[in-house]
């Protein structure tokens, strides 16, 4: 079946709309969405499918949660936003929430992910020059290899991925790349006495779920701690109990200096984000110097705590843990020789298809949502697994076979 035998007229009318009036920056999956609830989405056409990416795990709490929906819609008839240039009711309330569940002294409030890691490396090379000494506009911050977090133009200039900065250029000074889950490589760029900061995804998302050693994420808190190197997470994909745990780096303890926190932060209602960290990094911006028109406003405040408190009430690392472990015991057992890798922690899962036929995972992903699961390539030959954190054993089987079955078109 091909895509265009696949779609409805109707759906073939809002692709078309897209395609003729919007930037062309995207390639989605031939689909039109209209509703969404738990685990699942509708098409305009009324169809079901399974959740397989939970909007790059955004929707981590599941689709519309009900609890979500009405704080939104509560705080939405009361008051949205004031901007930073006055207080509101919700804002103070919000930072004691959110920096006692994580445990920092302080909070700055922003929108979008990519505006969260901006952020950190701002605070990142401000904490450089005031306490580290470091000499003015020679702070470096350290990236690792296949990172992805946005299409900034720092963002960029931090990618090692040709199709997010080719003729992009010039590029943000002060950023250098090293190979991901290499500690050595780590240890000999912290010796430089320029280095602010270590960013880094505990997991990496966008390339393919790929997940370090054991011990990587403890040893690069030491090492950071070693050479006075602030150690800044990217949980914004990795976080907020997607791998198992409320954030990845829970798993061997590591806390890090700056967190980085976004996408499941609303639940997957609106855009909000969070740089969360102690006194000693925070405090050394000052009025005026970072800001943001929507950050903190009382909507998001109000989302946000809801958002966190569910995934706490009804303990969805735990099932994001236990669901991890089934779905890729069910993946393993598939007998297939295109599936050449299965990997992930909770939650965050990926499979590497082998096959002559360069579009094998997109036609996968094609016969897939023809079955009705929904999940997208990353890299060509990837395909990535993150469900909503709230789906249940028996579904977690259905999909299994539902993978299982469209697996067979590239037979």
């Amino acid at each position: 079946m091909s895509n265009i035998d696949a779609l409805s007229n109707k759906s073939a009318y809002y692709i078309n709309l897209e395609d003729q009036f919007g930037a062309h920056n995207y390639h989605p999956l031939p689909v039109v969405l209209e509703r969404g609830e738990g685990v699942f989405l509708y098409d305009v056409d009324g169809k079901r499918y399974y959740d397989f990416l939970s909007g790059y795990s955004a929707v981590n709490q599941g689709h519309c949660h009900p609890a979500i929906v009405d704080a939104f819609i509560s705080q939405a008839k009361k008051l949205t936003l004031t901007s930073r240039a006055f207080h509101n009711n919700l804002l103070g309330e919000y930072e004691k929430y959110i920096t006692e569940y994580f445990g920092y002294d302080k909070v700055l409030p922003m929108n979008t992910g990519v505006e969260a890691g901006e952020t950190a490396i701002k605070l990142a090379r401000r904490w450089a020059y005031s306490k580290k000494m470091v000499e003015e506009n020679k702070a470096v911050i350290l990236f690792a290899e296949g990172n992805f977090w946005g299409r900034t133009l720092a963002a960029i200039s931090s990618s090692t991925d040709p199709s997010s900065y080719s003729k992009f250029g010039p590029f943000m000074p002060g950023f250098e790349i090293i190979p991901y889950n290499n500690v050595e490589a780590l240890e000999t760029s912290l010796k430089n006495p320029n280095v602010a900061a270590f960013m880094v995804e505990p997991i990496q998302g966008e390339a393919g779920v790929l997940v370090p050693d054991e011990g990587y994420l403890q040893k690069v808190k030491e090492l950071c701690k070693k050479y006075n190197v602030l150690f800044i997470a990217d949980e914004i994909q990795t976080g907020l109990c997607r791998t198992g745990k409320m954030l990845a780096c829970d798993h061997e303890d590591a806390r890090p200096d700056i967190l980085i926190l976004g996408k499941a932060l609303s639940g997957g209602t609106m855009p909000v984000s969070a740089v969360l960290c102690d006194n000693e990094i925070m405090m050394n911006i000052k009025p005026g110097e970072h800001g943001s028109t929507y950050g903190g406003n009382p909507l998001a405040c109000a989302v946000a705590i809801k958002s966190l408190q569910v995934l706490k009430d009804e303990k969805m690392a735990d099932n994001a843990e236990a669901m991890g472990l089934l779905l890729r015991k069910g993946l393993s057992e598939i007998k297939s020789p295109i599936i050449k890798t299965v990997r992930g922690k909770g939650l965050l899962n990926a499979i590497v298809i082998t096959h002559p036929n360069p579009d094998a995972a997109w036609e996968l992903c094609l016969e897939m949502r023809n079955n009705g699961l929904l999940a997208k390539p990353t890299h060509g030959d990837k395909i990535r697994f993150a469900p909503p954190l709230v789906i249940t054993e028996e579904q977690i089987n259905e999909c299994v076979k539902i993978i299982e079955k469209s697996l067979t078109i590239l037979a």
